[in-house]
């Protein structure tokens, strides 16, 4: 038990389950499995991004353009259907388009040194204000049959997005506690100058989380777009907040060099859960933004308290 106490996860952890057990007790009908298969499948992209930005915010760097990329490929792969292009294809380009758009960012602050608030502030404007033009702001309609539920029925189809995104986000929490390369990132984020003293490559590895975010973020597009029959243009929006969001609930300090994804499982699951929640308690869903950014507050609040008691333990000692 003591152990589980120093994880930084722990509170959202109480407070998910006590969220759970109220709703099993107020609220049984929202265990129906129908609601928790929607409830997968609505935060599954979410996960997938906020994995990413899990790792981002371990380097101590940030990206506030994962909702543009997010509907800029969600729409070039719309695009890539209607031209012909083979289901089969879909998931490397969303891949490759999401880690070109990803390389970019990760160049400009790993390379050029740019602030990485500066960067993904300006790449988010500018992909939105592409896609404005692209598009005229209308959605991609007139798809094949075959492009929802990558042509399965519903049912094999929600499985599918389901599947793919359990196993994506298993490989990264097992490569966070198997493989040297997520050391480096940890490394990193902690020290920079005494990662690069121990010759870790410290630009690499803030290269490579970003295209790695890039990628995921292609992928979480994909899985969106394929349950509905046309994309919209103007998918994606607020992305980025809720996966930051879900991210520094989950206990990764802002400030990096910490975090895990069990963590940011819990927080998507905790910040997910309040919206089907209060529809099934009956209270006005016009609360959740407001519950959701409480949430994060009192978080951040108990992020600084534990904080502060570590230097005091520490200067004490």
């Amino acid at each position: 038990m003591s152990r589980l106490y120093r994880q930084r996860w722990w509170p959202s952890l109480a407070a998910l389950l006590g969220l759970y057990l109220f709703l099993a007790l107020a609220a049984p009908r929202f265990y129906e499995v129908t609601n928790l298969r929607d409830l997968a499948l609505t935060n599954a992209s979410v996960l997938l991004v906020a994995s990413g930005m899990t790792l981002i915010i371990i380097v101590s760097e940030i990206d506030i353009s994962v909702g543009s990329s997010f509907a800029l490929t969600s729409v070039v792969l719309g695009l890539l259907t209607k031209a012909g292009v083979p289901m089969v294809f879909l998931p490397f380009a969303a891949v490759v388009i999401g880690s070109a758009l990803g390389a970019v960012n990760g160049a400009l602050i790993s390379f050029v040194r740019a602030p990485s608030i500066v960067v993904t502030l300006a790449t988010m404007v500018s992909l939105r204000e592409a896609l404005r033009w692209m598009t005229g702001g209308a959605w991609v309609e007139g798809l094949p049959t075959n492009f929802q539920w990558f042509g399965q029925v519903q049912g094999t189809g929600e499985m599918m997005i389901i599947g793919t995104t359990t196993v994506l986000f298993a490989a990264l929490w097992w490569g966070s506690r198997n493989l040297s390369v997520f050391r480096e990132i940890y490394a990193t984020g902690s020290d920079a100058e005494a990662a690069r003293l121990a010759g870790i490559s410290t630009r690499q590895v803030v290269f490579g989380v970003f295209v790695l975010i890039g990628g995921l973020t292609g992928i979480a597009a994909l899985l969106n777009a394929v349950r509905f029959s046309d994309v919209p243009a103007n998918s994606g929006i607020n992305l980025e907040l809720g996966a930051i969001a879900a991210v520094v609930v989950g206990g990764t300090p802002i400030t990096g060099g910490q975090g895990s994804f069990l963590g940011t499982l819990i927080g998507v699951l905790l910040l997910g859960s309040i919206s089907p929640a209060l529809t099934f308690l009956g209270i006005n869903p016009y609360w959740v933004k407001a519950i959701q950014g409480a949430i994060v507050l009192i978080t951040v609040f108990l992020d600084a308290l534990a904080s502060h008691r570590q230097r005091r333990l520490a200067e004490a000692a």
